[in-house]
This record gives structure tokens, C-alpha cells and sequence, in this order.
């Protein structure tokens, strides 16, 4: 579906992102990763994916929380491939804390990272997408770009900026070939997940099992969390045919969380 194409995914060493990285690969197209790691680590996932799928994969480390930086990842993924197809705003950060505890260097790092990234990474794009007369923005929102919980301050006003950011785009490229929208997952099971998950449990001294529960009814009605794979497959799908009049808009991956 996606042969010849190709897709910058951020934040796609691990997680949400590498899901999305691979169900793309998977789709047949050709990848950029990006993010943080371990650079044994990283060569070993890159080299894989390209192995299995038959993509040409490449890692570029760029710093999501400079916007030059974005910028350049753009700029290099056009001079390498010759296109830019499919760009997946997917790096973020996250850190809680109540609002009039907020460090603000906390609140500036995850501006940058959570949404001024995806504002560069679109900026440098879109001329090389309407120029192909075919592009596909995908935004990883969260299901916190559409409600709030409590101590997330910087966070959900990030995830709320990207949805606003989505409509913006949708409407500026609207019948130029290109299309821009946010998928809005819930709790999804990722390493920063489990983290919470085990916290939960030692804070209370119960099981994993009982604290992913815990967490998931406080929010999600499905009871059951959302996979990387499967978002990768929402991903997807919003850059094939079926999806060319989607744009500007947010789709929820998220369990039932933000029906209530």
C-alpha cells in the first residue's frame, strides 16, 4: 500500500512510536527513525525492521526539543530520499505535579517536545508535500488533547495545542493532496506505562496485575489497553485510500475514555 513512500516517524525507538514504525515498514514503506537510545539497541531495531520488511530503514538522531533540529530532519530526509510522504509527530515527554508546583523548566520541555516539534517538523514538510501534490501528517495526540486529569498541566495543554494544531493544517492543505490529523490514544501498555504501573503497585503493595486494573477503571471503560500495533494501524489506515477525505480531524483509540 505504501511502497515508494516514505515516513518519519519521532519518538520511534521504543513504544507507541516503533509500533507505528512498523505496522508503516509493514505497509512497505521506506523509514526514518528517530528518538533516544542505547546506539546498539538502536541499530539492532533498525536493521530488523528493514530486514523483515524490505524497507530501506535509516536513524536519525535529531533533538525533538530544538526546533532547528526538527528542521533538519526534514531537510535530511529530503536530501537522502528525494520525498517526504508521511510525517508522524510522535516524541513527547511527560512529568506530573500540580499546577502551582509545576517546575517551569518541566513545562518548557514538554512544550517543545510535545508540540513546537510537530510544529517545525510540519512547517519544514509541507512545501516538499504539496510540491508531490501527496502527503500524510499524523499527530499522536492523546486522549488528554481532548479531556484533562489533575497534576498534567503541561501535558494536556500540549496534547490540546497539537488537536488545535491538526485543524489548522487540515484546513490550510485542505485539496492540495495533502491531509493532517491527530490520533488520541488512551492508556497504552509502553515501558513509561508500566513504570506508572509499578509505582501504583508498590504505593499501595498490590500486585501488577491489580494496579493495571486500577488504572485502567479510573479512566478506561474498555479495561483493556490500547497496543502500539494497533495505533500503528490507525496510522495507517489514515494514510491509505480509504481515509483521502479525513483530515483535520481526531480520532480516538482510547477504550471508551472520552465517550463519557
Amino acid at each position: 500500500m505504501l511502497k515508494g513512500k516514505v515516513a518519519i516517524v519521532t519518538g520511534s525507538t521504543s513504544g507507541i512510536g516503533l509500533g507505528i514504525a512498523r505496522e508503516l515498514a509493514k505497509a512497505g514503506a521506506d523509514l526514518v527513525l528517530n528518538g533516544f537510545g542505547e546506539a546498539s539497541e538502536i541499530e539492532a531495531i533498525r536493521s530488523a525492521i528493514e530486514r523483515e520488511h524490505g524497507v530501506r530503514v535509516v536513524y536519525d538522531g535529531a533533538d525533538m526539543s530544538k526546533g532547528d533540529a526538527v528542521r533538519g530532519l526534514i531537510a535530511a530526509t529530503i536530501a537522502k530520499f528525494g520525498r517526504l510522504d508521511i510525517l508522524v509527530n510522535n516524541a513527547g515527554i511527560q512529568f506530573t505535579a500540580p499546577v502551582d508546583e509545576f517546575p517551569a523548566a518541566k513545562w518548557d520541555a514538554i512544550l517543545a517536545i510535545n508540540l513546537s516539534a510537530a510544529f517545525h517538523g510540519i512547517a519544514a514538510a509541507v512545501p516538499q508535500m504539496k510540491k508531490q501534490r501527496w502527503g500524510r501528517i499524523v499527530n499522536i495526540a492523546s486522549a488528554h488533547g481532548l479531556v484533562a486529569s489533575t497534576h498534567k498541566a503541561a501535558y494536556v495543554a500540549a496534547k490540546h495545542g497539537m488537536v488545535g494544531l491538526t485543524k489548522v493544517v487540515g484546513l490550510e492543505t485542505a485539496g492540495t493532496g495533502v491531509t493532517c490529523n491527530a490520533v488520541c490514544p488512551g492508556w497504552v501498555r509502553t515501558p513509561l506505562v508500566e513504570k506508572q504501573i509499578s509505582d501504583i503497585a508498590a504505593q499501595r503493595g498490590i500486585s501488577q496485575k491489580q494496579a493495571a486494573e486500577e488504572l485502567l477503571s479510573e479512566k478506561q471503560p474498555s479495561l483493556d489497553f490500547a497496543s502500539p500495533e494497533q495505533l500503528g494501524g490507525t496510522v495507517a489506515f489514515l494514510c491509505s485510500v480509504a481515509a483521502e477525505q479525513i483530515t483535520g480531524t481526531a480520532i480516538s483509540v482510547d477504550g471508551g475514555w472520552t465517550a463519557r
